[in-house]
């Protein structure tokens, strides 16, 4: 449990679990889970961005992939986030208080990770630069309606008029009947579909009795024996559920064939995984190699507080009680001096819960 902190995981378990970019949000991360993993697109870039929640004050650089968001100190490259896009709740504009700013609008993003929630707030410190906002919010929903690619789905709307739905970056490499699925005693008939990306099964007589496993969330293929004879089976994922799905094939003589041509589109697929968030930046970015330009230290002033050193998670907590108490001011409705309200709420709301 907990969130990630540090990056400790090892090349080795990174393998093993190639999917935490897009899962899980990540405080200070060492280098080597900064750079892009295979598969994973570095959409835009943008500097003068302010982590106005966790580093107040503080100058960045936010790089949008098409698995996460990353914000890196520009004073000080060991001061990072890393935001799956997995964890992601809700993306909105509201204004926020920045040190270098003042009130100014500001991206939020509210995400909930291992149980709890961790609001993140970005302002950009240059006026009149809508990107921040247009970029993040276009891709996070690329990514939030492109699951199929990167999600077990049972039982889904894949399958029209015995065909598979294909997905936009699909290819359909082989269609093959007389595939019996096991997972009932007497087993159920039905056909395999082979993309670039998945592997989906749909029973003959009753389409909406299907799986769609996408190579990304299988973690072995093999043959064995099962009650029916020889079997295939796929594991999957325990970020999947763990399934063992098995499969019969007929006539058996064709079980090594198949085998052998799913792993092929396994293998090859792990060469170049595809995540399917399709997105072109429209705002006249620059190209990315454009982007590839080392960091510099701006000439910001950093205004340290005794709050520097604190851990890096509290500061990103949602949750109302975590957070600091703000410094009262006047309020006439009252006629008195009181802590300011959060955006949106007045006194006559707050009376009328009474």
């Amino acid at each position: 449990g907990g969130v990630e902190q540090g990056g400790t995981m090892s090349s080795a378990a990174a393998q093993a679990d190639p999917m935490w970019y897009d899962r899980e949000i990540r405080f200070d991360v060492k280098f080597d889970q900064l750079e892009l993993r295979r598969g994973e697109v570095l959409i835009d870039s943008m500097r003068s961005i302010e982590d106005t929640k966790g580093n107040n004050g503080e100058n960045g650089e936010l790089r949008v992939t098409n698995l996460r968001l990353l914000w890196i100190s520009t004073t000080n490259l060991k001061t990072n986030l890393s935001i799956g896009y997995n964890a992601v709740v809700n993306i909105n504009i509201r204004t926020a208080n920045s040190r270098s700013r003042g009130n100014s609008q500001a991206l939020y993003v509210l995400t909930k990770f291992n149980g709890s929630r961790f609001e993140f707030i970005f302002t950009n410190l240059v006026r009149d630069s809508p990107r921040l906002f247009t970029t993040v919010q276009a891709v996070f929903r690329a990514y939030d309606t492109s699951k199929l690619y990167r999600e077990l789905k049972l039982r889904g709307a894949v399958i029209a008029q015995k065909e598979l739905i294909q997905l936009p970056e699909e290819q359909i490499f082989n269609k093959i009947s007389g595939i019996w699925n096991l997972s009932a005693d007497q087993g159920n008939l039905g056909t395999f579909f082979f993309t670039n990306v998945r592997v989906v099964w749909h029973a003959n007589l009753a389409e909406n009795f299907n799986v769609s496993i996408p190579y990304i969330q299988i973690k072995t293929i093999r043959i064995r024996d099962s009650k029916f004879g020889p079997a295939l089976v796929i594991d999957t994922s325990p970020r999947s559920g763990s399934y063992v799905l098995g499969f019969r094939v007929d006539p058996s003589e064709k079980l090594s064939v198949v085998h052998k041509e799913i792993k092929a589109l396994y293998d090859t697929y792990f060469s170049n995984p595809i995540f399917g968030v399709s997105f072109t930046v429209q705002d006249s970015a620059p190209g990315i190699q454009d982007l590839k330009v080392p960091m510099q230290q701006d000439d910001v002033e950093i205004v340290d507080t005794a709050e520097s050193s604190h851990d890096a998670l509290a500061a990103y907590y949602a949750d109302s009680s975590k957070l600091p108490d703000r410094e009262p001011e006047f309020n006439a409705y009252l006629g008195l001096a009181v802590e300011p309200l959060k955006e949106g709420v007045t006194i006559q709301q707050l009376w009328s819960v009474l």
